[in-house]
């Protein structure tokens, strides 16, 4: 099994539809149901995810979307430490410098899984597009 961190983007992708992004976002989460990839996010990602879908949604409907990804994800601390050195690092987008730093800290993730792979060009983590992590999944 594979373990992913997905990057906010791809789970906005999924949730609010955003084609033809979603298509290959749902297929991602299609794998985590039937068990063939587990799917984490940072915790920092929620409050991203929040915005986006508020503008969609009520709240109560935008948390009742939140509690249910939650319960078919894990989620990762996003730590002092990690605030730290993405607040030290020369990545471009502090945003995803803090998803780095959250990934890295979890040693049981396989990649981070983004459709801004550029943004994470300094990490040491394999970064896969939803494409590519969908490749890894479908033939081992």
């Amino acid at each position: 099994m594979k373990y992913f961190l997905l990057d906010t983007n791809v789970v906005i992708d999924f949730l609010i539809d955003r084609r033809p992004f979603s298509l290959l976002a749902a297929k991602l989460f299609s794998y985590s149901e039937k068990g063939k990839v587990k799917l984490y996010i940072g915790a920092v990602s929620y409050n991203n995810i929040y915005y986006v879908l508020k503008k969609h949604s009520s709240h109560k409907a935008t948390i009742n979307v939140l509690r249910e990804l939650e319960s078919f994800t894990e989620t990762i601390d996003t730590t002092k430490s990690a605030i730290q050195k993405a607040l030290a690092s020369d990545f471009k987008d502090f945003e995803d410098a803090i998803q780095y730093y959250t990934a890295i800290s979890n040693n049981k993730l396989d990649a981070i899984i983004t459709r801004n792979i550029a943004d994470f060009k300094l990490s040491t983590l394999p970064v896969f597009s939803p494409d590519e992590a969908i490749g890894l999944i479908e033939c081992p």
